[in-house]
């Protein structure tokens, strides 16, 4: 019987993990009815990923643009300045204005704010019953990330509500309905990211926003366009991945009690658990490419021009890279997940994320003597990129 890797059928949704595992045993490299190439072997992500010939810049291909507006919506203009959809020296420039601010020394500066907005937080949910996807998950990272910008506190439900919407644009599976919220999304965003970089050319403060007007890279500076597109970009890197680590890995956690056992008496590890967690269930579960140039792998080549869709979440449980890759092992050691991607585009965020994740954990194994699932029957959000709980409903118990 044949496999037919469809991203809208709503099994990918819930449990992608059976499907990947017929197609890593059956159809490795995969071609879809709908034009791509489905990698969900690690070895065959990986070399891709790291391939010269494979593009990030999808905005070039016409029908991926027309299904987000079109080459000149507000939307792919937007999304054409974004550091993760440019190659090479273009790539290069921009990743180097916003790198001096994803230091490891400002990461870890960023520490005691994390801790406070994560004990407020906890502090308002109390013990008892609270979905941890809205009452922490979702706040947190969007607060930290206006706090890194140097954007108004207040302002954290109206960003979060803008990126939820502009996040769709790397998903397979948008409607003509999500293309319009999408550009009206983006619009909006630009303006409220222009009028506050307006304020910083009159009055500079210690924030990305003012160091990104300011910043000099190859002898020049960024556009303000370039700046609100990578503003945004910096929302949805940093949101969406980091509210989905936390759902996803605290019920990882909670599916495996004996991991959960681990950590309440070792928390020293909980730092060094991230990796294996994002492994179990990454929150980035696809990216594509686009091929300028032959990529060969161990079985074929794929040709230049092919569209490739690689299969994070896939290439996370390949047994070849990871023994009982189904199983979530805090032990496990020479984790590489290829969640943050990897080659050039390696997720700059990723520290920041990793560290959001784990103070999390923290604070909830310190703060709780019980953490239990409130209900089984969970939904996860219809993005298929980027996967993720509407709610974790919990029972806390201090």
């Amino acid at each position: 019987m044949s496999i037919i890797f469809d991203p809208r059928d709503p099994s990918v949704r819930t449990d992608p993990y059976p499907i990947y595992r017929r197609l890593r045993e059956t159809d490795p490299i995969h071609q879809s009815h709908f034009g791509y190439w489905i990698l969900s072997r690690y070895a065959d992500v990986d070399a891709v990923l790291r391939a010269p010939g494979a593009s990030s810049e999808f905005y070039r291909d016409r029908t991926w643009a027309n299904r987000r507006g079109g080459p000149d919506s507000p939307l792919v203009q937007s999304v054409r300045k974004w550091m993760l959809m440019l190659d090479g020296p273009a790539h290069r420039r921009i990743r180097g204005a916003i790198s001096k601010v994803f230091t490891r020394a400002a990461v870890e500066r960023l520490r005691p704010r994390i801790a406070a907005e994560t004990a407020r937080l906890l502090d308002a949910v109390g013990d008892g019953k609270t979905d941890l996807i809205h009452s922490l998950a979702l706040p947190l990272p969007v607060t930290v990330t206006c706090e890194l910008l140097g954007l108004p506190g207040s302002d954290r439900d109206q960003c979060r509500r803008w990126t939820e919407q502009i996040s769709r644009v790397i998903d397979p599976s948008i409607t003509a309905e999500d293309a319009v919220e999408m550009n009206a999304a983006e619009v909006e965003f630009r303006e409220y990211v222009a009028d506050h970089l307006k304020e910083r050319r009159s009055a500079p403060r210690d924030d990305i926003l003012s160091l990104l007007l300011h910043a000099e890279v190859d002898g020049g500076r960024l556009t303000e366009a370039e700046i609100i597109a990578n503003v945004q970009f910096l929302f949805v890197a940093g949101h969406e991945t980091t509210v989905n680590l936390i759902g996803n890995g605290l019920l990882a956690l909670l599916r495996h009690p004996d991991q959960l056992r681990m950590l309440r008496d070792n928390p020293e590890i909980i730092a060094d658990s991230i990796d294996e967690i994002t492994r179990y269930d990454p929150p980035v579960q696809i990216v594509s490419r686009l091929l300028t140039e032959d990529v060969p792998l161990a079985d074929v080549t794929l040709p230049a021009g092919a569209k490739v869709m690689l299969l994070f979440g896939a290439a996370s449980r390949d047994p070849e890279r990871y023994p009982d890759p189904d199983r979530l092992d805090l032990t496990r050691t020479g984790v590489k997940t290829l969640a943050f991607s990897g080659g050039p585009h390696y997720c700059i965020g990723a520290a920041l994320g990793k560290l959001e994740t784990s103070m999390v954990l923290t604070e909830l194994l310190q703060r709780y003597s019980t953490i239990e699932l409130a209900d089984d029957d969970l939904v996860w959000r219809p993005n298929v990129s980027f996967r993720g709980l509407q709610e974790l409903p919990l029972q806390l118990v201090c």
